[in-house]
């Protein structure tokens, strides 16, 4: 208005008010000279107020009813022209604000008049909008006359009046309100006291409201009064109105100003006492009104519903539940309750269009209806309206398929010109409408027969309704098909749409709020804390008060949601319509989720698992779940019904694929729609997107997605990942190539699926491995008892899942590597089993190699539980699985083998548990994966595991179904001997630590450290344990291990044993040693003698070896010289010991048994190793000890065959000498070796030893046989070589009784035969006169011991006569050889004349014993010579005794063996006679010859008159020589004879 005030604007208004006022005077000149007068006056009057005053429009206004007179009595001219003039100016006046309360009033009543004459009518409207527009000076009784001229104008004849003074009429009332909110924001700084309203008072005059409020508060009272059809208390002169326009009226200022009535009490009152009760009344027709019953066209709003009245009070009702609804809680619950019922089937279609779509308006207003179900769902005695409405719009939309209409049944007379037509009953044209010739497919719901199409009725979020819009129908309209339908379609996905943004919004903020304040709580804040406390308090309140409220309203909407989107989604033939059912159905099932409410949330997901599936597909799961209760026929919410129809089998839908069942017998096939895989789509998106609230539900969602996956032909791939792949057994899968193009998309989106649960909390990751489990575990009940193939899904996906949380792998190890392990692992069906181990060996080694925070090898305990199932792997009996778990090994060792650290006891764990009857390629891998441990990774493992690679390398020597793998074994044995001997220090430094620490552990827990080999230092435990693996290894059933093993063991200990403390090599003799003699005594004395034609295959055995006893032997033999070699290299350590002499004993007692085996081998090997500990080879030194080891030659295990792996040993550079290495590792030096052995007691011992061996193997066994044991040559030979190197030590003591065992010994040992098979290799022909080794031997014996009694002292030599009785024993056997036992012996050239008949019987042959008895006797007389005169020769008649025995070859002479014997007797007589005569001669008068001289002439009577006669072919020069030998003798006789006599 500020343009009326300049002064350009006030000339101009008054010039054209002069000009006015002259125009008037001018047309009432002639006819009403009254007003002419007038108008003159007033132009006098306008210049006199513009020449007085400065202030022109004020002085106007004053004066405004002076001025005004002219204009309104040209009006009440009634002449036209001059009343349109008139008008003009006055809205002139109005329009400048010039109007004064007084003139206004004159105005109105002077429009009033024109009105009443029906002149200028529209003019009349405009002048009055001007002038209530333009101020506000009308008020009380001049604004009520102006309002009733507007009404009263409505209802005049002509429709231009009528529509514009119905448009005044609505912008007059729209004028009035504006005025109180201008009023009450004038007024809204002063504070004023509240009046208390009365109950009562009366209502045309309120005191306590403002002006401009209280024409307000009139209006509003008449127009209640009004449509009531009552008379107003305001409006006088009202004549007529309708109900149509009062309704609308109410409505715009409901609509367009709610604060009005939510800020003054006097028009709440209003709203309650007038507004509600009639709008309650006017329902009534629609309430009881029910389909079908009599009806006509009459408008009279009596006991039927009437279209236009109806629609508006559907329309108030929206406003004030809307707008007012804090204020009318208990009318709107009527209301709604209304609504509800106006869905009703039995309700006319017109009705229930307008009431769904005055639903559709509150089901986009979330807050309000959070409101309901705050005000009354929560209220205990309270209609429970939130749910009543969604279940209404679910049973609405089922009794819409139910009960198909038949055409608008408002009116019979209208259904006939239904031009929708009903809906297409043939199912074959279903959703086909034809549209100029074409046939178009529309969007549709289709159910059982029922088509009904699906219309564009409003956008997304928004309501914008058709049918309550027609204000201008006074008929009901027609309904076109399918539009409620679509209305209530739209009603449920805003409905979801709006409480689930809701809600979760407002659960975002609650969550940001909790989390900014524990954030907030937990820095240090040292004021207001107990602010923040009481502040966080609320909060929680807030939020409990809050959750409540959300809680309830899922509740109340979810069963009926439920049972409607289900419906619709099986009677869906859109995708789109699909597409926004199945989302509304997905948020549904994530808030669900979100705010823990589990069996609405699984009842949702239940219907999308549904849909997804074929129509009655048989899934457990769907069907058992506690969500599946809906599935009964009806279940009943307060009273309200919802029927839950099942899925109809007939849905017009494109089948995309063709598949088998997943089922234990599967029965034909399935096919998949469109429809499945968009449902399918949905499901993987819930899980994706919303996968930390499905909680137990995975079990359903994931049941589901097995199956489709099953029926699409998806089969599991490395990772886990699912890829297209063909059906093994049974139909190949159909596919289309719509779905073809889709299978890559959906196993992406699975892919992801299960990436996605990185990013899920530790419960919800919890809930998805448990219903993977559970998964699984059906799959494999499924899988039992047949061969098929399995249903992987469950196992591929757990390893997917494992690989993507490898981040926080330690919370869900236990349950995923458990059930893998436990049952997938150890099933029957083998591509099960297969998977089972594929999955766990792909997750551990993913784990081993993942960068974990912090790293593995900072972090032992995840390590171990990580390699933890490869150890439990080996609980398992089946190969394949056995095969994965070492394989997956063998790549650990070759990726992560340097950082195993204390994962190594599991990796080598797994090594060992191999067993022997797990297959050779089994055993092969876990033997290439312990060559790998011991050629790369010894020095990088803890040494504490050393032990363990010796126990397995061991258990692997053992195994028998590879020679090779054993002999391998020995050889990584050796290689691991040498490592510890080339890093003895750093091996000892770390044992040592690491047993302190044990140490302290078991004395702070109260228990004993317990250890293999305990008390001796952790480093010698590490070399017992070696020992002790290889002396297992020393009795294997196999004769080539026992050799390797045991050449392998001597040689270590030769070469490495310095190494030991002193104290263990008590441990070594004892318990290493001496325990494997016991164990191959004991095998060797009970092995078969049965022969074994074949080694296995083509390889022939040497008739030495056999029989097991002969293999036996052998290994019986290198143990007993390995032991004897140690005790004679080693002796200067053994010996300090205290129990060396129980440790010879039982060492000899070892050789003894040995020596008297039956077995020539063993026996003679046993009498090598009595040498070598008598040490008849001189033992070294220390100080001359070599610096590499004494035992040489020693040689190393070969291999039999090839075999597979890295390099079977590694060098080891020797970076000191053992004597320095000594030296460190004992106190002492060791003792300084002044004789070979100082210690009598064990040379006795020793010598015992000889003799029982001598004494037993040489006693003649009782009876003969076949089977008779004979000591062989070689051994007698070697037995009774020991005796000279023996004697040595024992000559002090050694007295006759010890010569007299000793001439048993020697006499039995010469007198044993030999086999004739033998006598060849062993006898020189017979006319040779040549000692066998054995006779050299006894000389040789003899010999030392008369050396040894010729040197010693007097005592000794009281022995010759023992031993010439002893030579001369052995001289008689030239003429009578021994006989050994009963044993028949033939002579030595008839043995050898029986060697030609091939194949007879081994005969015992005599040895020629003339060479033997011809050198005792040359031995005779050279010790006779030496010794005739001593004093025990002279007594003991030794020279009578030489005489005796020479008597028989001189007798017999020529009918001696050789004719040598004679001959030499001869000769020996007479030297022996040419010594002993004399001595005889001095020794005369003692009488000790006496019995000889008769003796000596008996000797010589025989030779001289011999009866033995010369054999024929003696020749002349022999017989000349003979002959002169008898004149020898008796020359020497004759002597004699003079002498005696």
């Amino acid at each position: 208005m500020s343009g009326t005030n300049s002064p350009e604007a006030v000339k101009k208004l008054l010039e054209n008010m002069q000009s006015d006022l002259r125009a008037l005077s001018l047309e009432c000149k002639k006819k009403f000279p009254p007003v002419k007068e007038a108008a003159e006056s007033g132009i006098i009057k306008v210049k006199t107020i513009a020449s007085r005053n400065t202030e022109i429009l004020t002085a106007l206004k004053e004066n405004s009813s002076e001025v005004v007179q002219p204009f309104l009595m040209g009006c009440g001219t009634k002449e036209p022209k001059i009343t349109q003039l008139c008008l003009a100016a006055i809205q002139r006046l109005m329009s400048h604000e010039v109007v004064s309360e007084t003139a206004a009033g004159n105005i109105i009543n002077m429009l009033w008049q024109l009105m009443e004459n029906s002149l200028e009518e529209l003019k009349l409207l405009q002048t009055v909008l001007v002038l209530l527009t333009t101020n506000t000076v009308v008020h009380d009784e001049a604004l009520s006359k102006a309002i009733v001229l507007c009404f009263r104008l409505h209802f005049t004849k002509d429709n231009i009046t009528n529509n514009t003074a119905a448009a005044t009429v609505r912008q007059v009332v729209t004028v009035v309100f504006e005025r109180m909110v201008a009023e009450d924001e004038r007024y809204r700084d002063i504070i004023e006291q509240p009046v208390l309203v009365q109950g009562n008072s009366n209502r045309r005059s309120v005191s306590t409201l403002k002006p401009c409020a209280k024409d307000a508060y009139m209006l509003f009272q008449d127009l209640c009064q009004l449509v009531n059809a009552d008379a107003p208390y305001w409006l006088v002169g009202m004549t007529e109105m309708t109900r149509t326009f009062g309704l609308e009226l109410l409505e715009s200022v409901l609509n367009d100003f709610p604060q009005v009535f939510l800020q003054h009490q006097e028009f709440s009152f209003l709203l309650k006492e007038r507004v509600c009760p009639l709008v309650i009344k006017l329902f009534s027709p629609n309430i009881k009104f029910r389909q079908g019953s009599s009806t006509s066209s009459s408008p009279a709003p009596v006991e039927k519903p009437y279209f236009p009245i109806c629609m508006r009070l559907l329309r108030v009702v929206s406003v004030l539940i809307k707008q007012f609804y804090s204020l009318l809680v208990t009318e709107c619950e009527i209301f709604l309750s209304l609504l509800v019922k106006f869905l009703d089937a039995d309700k006319p279609q017109w009705l229930r269009a307008v009431a769904v779509e005055s639903i559709h308006r509150l089901c986009v207003q979330p807050q309000l209806l959070r409101s309901f179900c705050q005000s009354y769902d929560m209220k205990q005695h309270s209609t429970k309206v939130f749910r009543d409405i969604v279940n209404a719009l679910g049973s609405f939309i089922q009794s819409l398929f139910l009960v198909p209409p038949t055409g608008n049944p408002a009116t019979t007379n209208q259904a006939g010109n239904n031009n929708s037509g009903g809906p297409v009953s043939a199912p074959a044209n279903s959703g086909m409408v034809g549209i100029g010739g074409g046939v178009t497919l529309l969007p549709a719901f289709e159910y059982r027969g029922t088509w009904i199409p699906i219309l564009t009725v409003t956008v997304q979020g928004s309501a914008k309704a058709t049918y309550l819009e027609m204000l201008d129908k006074v008929e009901p309209p027609t309904i076109p098909e399918g539009y409620a339908m679509s209305v209530a379609f739209h009603c449920l996905l805003d409905l979801v749409r709006g409480i689930t943004s809701m809600i979760e919004g407002e659960l975002g903020e609650v969550e940001t709020e909790y989390q900014s304040t524990t954030e907030g709580a937990s820095s240090p804040m040292h004021s207001s804390e107990q602010q923040d406390l009481q502040s966080t308090s609320d909060q929680m309140d807030k939020e409990i008060v809050s959750r409540a409220v959300w809680e309830e309203m899922v509740n109340a909407c979810w069963c009926g949601l439920l049972a409607a989107l289900s419906l619709l989604l099986d009677a869906s033939t859109d995708e789109a319509a699909t597409e926004n059912i199945l989302k509304a159905e997905l948020t549904m099932a994530a808030l669900c989720g979100r705010l823990g409410l589990v069996t609405s949330r699984d009842a949702f997901i239940t219907a999308i698992c549904k849909g997804s599936l074929p129509p009655h597909y048989a899934l457990t799961v769907l069907n058992t779940t506690t969500a599946a209760t809906l599935s009964s026929k009806s279940y009943s919410i307060q009273g309200q019904s919802v029927m839950m129809i099942s899925p109809s089998s007939e849905s017009h839908q494109q089948v995309v694929a063709v598949g088998q069942p997943l089922a234990v017998q599967p029965q034909g096939t399935v096919m998949l729609t469109s429809k499945n895989i968009q449902c399918m789509r949905t499901l993987l998106n819930l899980a994706h997107c919303h996968g930390a609230v499905l909680g137990t539900s995975w079990q359903l969602v994931l049941a589901t997605l097995q199956h489709l996956v099953w029926i699409l032909g998806l089969k599991p791939s490395s990772g886990g990942a699912l890829k297209p792949g063909r059906a093994v057994e049974g139909p190949s899968t159909v596919l289309t190539t719509a779905v073809m193009t889709d299978l890559p998309v959906i196993s992406n989106i699975l892919s992801r699926l299960f990436e996605s649960s990185q990013y899920l909390d530790d419960v919800s990751l919890h809930h998805l491995i448990n219903a993977l489990c559970s998964l699984s575990l059906e799959a494999m009940d499924m899988a039992y008892g047949n061969n098929k193939e399995p249903s992987l899904f469950a196992v591929a996906k757990l390893l997917e899942t494992g690989l993507v949380n490898m981040h926080r792998i330690e919370i869900l190890w236990r349950p995923l590597t458990g059930h893998l392990l436990e049952k997938v692992c150890q099933h029957p069906n083998s591509r099960m089993r297969e998977w089972g181990a594929e999955a766990l060996t792909s997750l551990i080694k993913a784990g081993l190699t993942f960068n974990h925070e912090p790293p593995l090898s900072q972090n032992q305990r995840l390590q171990l539980l990580l390699l933890n199932p490869l150890k439990e792997m080996s609980n398992i009996n089946h190969p394949d699985i056995r095969l994965k778990q070492l394989e997956c090994v063998l790549q650990i060792l070759q990726s992560q083998g340097d950082s195993l650290g204390p994962g190594w006891p599991l990796v080598l764990g797994v090594m060992g548990a191999i067993r022997n009857d797990q297959g050779e390629s089994l055993i092969r891998t876990a033997f290439q994966c312990l060559q790998l441990v011991v050629t790369d990774f010894l020095p990088t493992m803890p040494c504490t595991c050393l032990q363990i690679v010796v126990d397995v390398a061991g258990s692997f020597g053992l195994h028998n179904q590879e020679l090779n793998i054993s002999l391998t074994s020995i050889g990584l044995l050796w290689n691991i001997s040498d490592y510890f001997f080339q890093r003895g220090e750093i091996i000892e430094k770390e044992l040592n630590k690491e047993e302190a620490a044990q140490q302290k552990q078991a004395e702070e827990k109260g228990v004993i450290l317990n250890r293999p080999f305990h008390p001796a230092p952790p480093f010698d435990c590490l070399w017992l344990c070696l020992y002790a693996k290889l002396g297992e290894l020393c009795v294997d059933p196999r004769p080539a291990v026992r050799k390797s093993a045991g050449q392998t063991l001597f040689s270590t200990i030769g070469a490495h044993g310095t190494l030991l403390q002193h104290s263990t090599w008590h441990t070594v003799i004892w318990k290493v040693l001496f325990h494997l003699l016991d164990r191959v005594r004991e095998s060797s004395t009970t092995a078969d003698k049965e022969k074994i034609e074949s080694g296995g295959g083509n390889i022939l055995i040497h008739h030495s070896r056999d029989t097991a006893e002969k293999q036996w032997a052998e290994t019986w033999v290198l143990t007993l010289a390995g032991v004897a070699r140690i005790f004679n290299t080693r002796r200067y350590l053994l010996q300090p010991l205290g129990d060396f002499s129980r440790a010879w004993d039982v060492l000899l007692d070892h050789i003894q048994s040995a020596a008297l085996s039956k077995n020539n081998e063993v026996s003679l090997a046993a009498l090598k190793s009595f040498q070598e500990i008598l040490q008849i080879v001189s033992p070294v030194r220390d100080s001359d000890k070599p610096e590499t080891s004494p035992v040489v030659n020693v040689p190393v295990p070969v291999l039999i065959g090839p075999i597979s792996g890295p390099g079977l040993s590694r060098p080891f550079i020797r970076t000191d000498s053992i004597g320095e290495r000594l030296g460190r590792y004992s106190n002492s030096e060791p003792p300084i070796v002044t004789d070979e052995l100082e210690d009598l007691n064990l040379w006795w011992a020793a010598w015992n030893t000889w003799y029982r061996i001598g004494s037993e193997s040489t006693k003649p066994p009782i009876t003969f046989d076949k089977l008779t044991f004979i000591p062989s040559q070689p051994f007698l030979t070697a037995l009774i070589q020991i005796f000279p190197a023996l004697y040595q030590h024992i000559k002090t003591g050694f007295n006759m009784d010890d010569l007299q065992k000793l001439g048993v010994i020697l006499h039995s040992a010469v007198s044993v035969p030999i086999s004739s098979d033998a006598s060849p290799f062993i006898l020189p022909s017979y006319t040779e006169a040549v000692l066998t080794s054995l006779q050299e031997a006894v000389l040789t014996a003899l010999d030392v011991l008369q050396k040894a009694i010729c040197v010693g002292p007097e005592n000794m030599q009281i022995m010759y006569p023992a031993i010439f009785d002893q030579l001369l024993a052995f001289v008689e056997f030239s003429c009578k050889p021994p006989q050994y036992g009963q044993l028949e012996t033939k002579h030595i050239a008839n043995a050898k004349y029986n060697q030609i008949q091939l194949f007879a019987p081994a005969e015992w042959v005599a040895l020629n014993y003339v060479p033997f008895a011809e050198r005792s006797l040359e031995v005779v007389v050279d010790l006779y010579q030496k010794t005739a005169c001593h004093k025990a020769v002279v007594n003991e008649k030794v020279l009578q005794n030489i005489i005796k025995a020479l008597r028989v070859p001189l007798s017999l002479k020529y009918s001696c063996p050789s004719e040598s014997t004679w001959k030499l007797a001869v000769s020996s007589l007479l030297k022996v006679l040419s010594i002993g005569l004399p001595v005889a001669r001095q020794h005369a008068s003692s009488g000790k010859f006496d019995s000889m001289w008769p003796e000596l002439a008996n000797t010589f009577e025989d030779f001289l008159f011999t009866k033995s006669i010369p054999p024929d072919n003696l020749s002349i020069q022999e017989f000349q020589r003979n002959e002169s030998i008898d004149v020898e003798v008796r020359k020497l006789f004759k002597t004699f004879s003079c002498d005696h006599l």
